[in-house]
């Protein structure tokens, strides 16, 4: 079974587990607030249960990756989500630093990283057409926020003492201003709409504030067609 110990302002889930030679041993996993220990507590004693249980002993920057998603990632994201940070590890990091030691991983090395992935060109997914030849400031802040979340975890992993990338130089985003529909315009789009379904879907897209993925995802149980009193 584990256990919790308060160290300072931080927790440690602290377990036994025998290695690959045979000899028992304890390790210590370490998080900022108790409620995230109780959650890796909770999920060492149900693996430890069900036969599933192992011990991260990732090397390199892959070997983190497979670990951390495998045990995080399935668990706390949405598939889609999953498949996004997949993807982007797979195209933009494996390729590039995967090989790395994570005992070799330093600050000023990420940063050059980072720096670099805006000259990389971007990679063709599900054969739809990238909107930019290379990587933009917003698709490298998305693979820092993955790495930033994947090294916190090798720290609690013990790992590696500190994370690489937590004070790391990104790229400046420019954010553009979307241009909207006025209510003239959409009054416009009805009125000239000879599609019912279309129609429907830009009713429901702008009485009700949804997105694309949010339309396309209703079935009839969502709908209520029944006359209000």
């Amino acid at each position: 079974m584990a256990s919790i110990v308060k160290r300072k302002s931080k927790y440690s889930v602290v377990y036994d587990y025998t290695d690959e030679n045979g000899k028992r041993r304890q390790r210590w996993d370490t998080f900022s607030t108790n409620a995230e220990g109780k959650k890796r507590k909770k999920q060492i004693e149900y693996e430890k249960d069900s036969g599933t249980f192992f011990i991260p002993t990732a090397k390199t920057l892959n070997d983190l990756l497979d670990e951390y998603m495998s045990i995080y990632g399935v668990n706390t994201w949405a598939m889609s989500t999953y498949e996004s940070r997949r993807g982007l590890a797979r195209n933009y990091i494996t390729p590039i630093i995967g090989d790395m030691l994570l005992s070799d991983i330093t600050p000023r090395m990420m940063d050059k990283y980072y720096r670099d992935l805006l000259s990389v060109k971007t990679v063709s997914v599900n054969n739809r057409k990238p909107t930019s030849e290379y990587l933009t400031p917003h698709t490298v802040r998305e693979i820092h926020k993955l790495l930033r979340s994947a090294f916190n975890q090798a720290v609690r992993w013990e790992l590696i003492s500190r994370n690489p990338v937590l004070n790391a130089t990104l790229p400046k985003e420019e954010h553009k201003e979307r241009d909207i529909w006025t209510a003239e315009t959409l009054s416009k789009a009805m009125e000239v709409c000879d599609d019912p379904i279309l129609s429907l879907a830009l009713n429901l897209a702008f009485s009700c504030s949804l997105r694309i993925g949010e339309m396309l995802g209703l079935t009839w149980d969502c709908i209520d067609i029944a006359p209000q009193s």
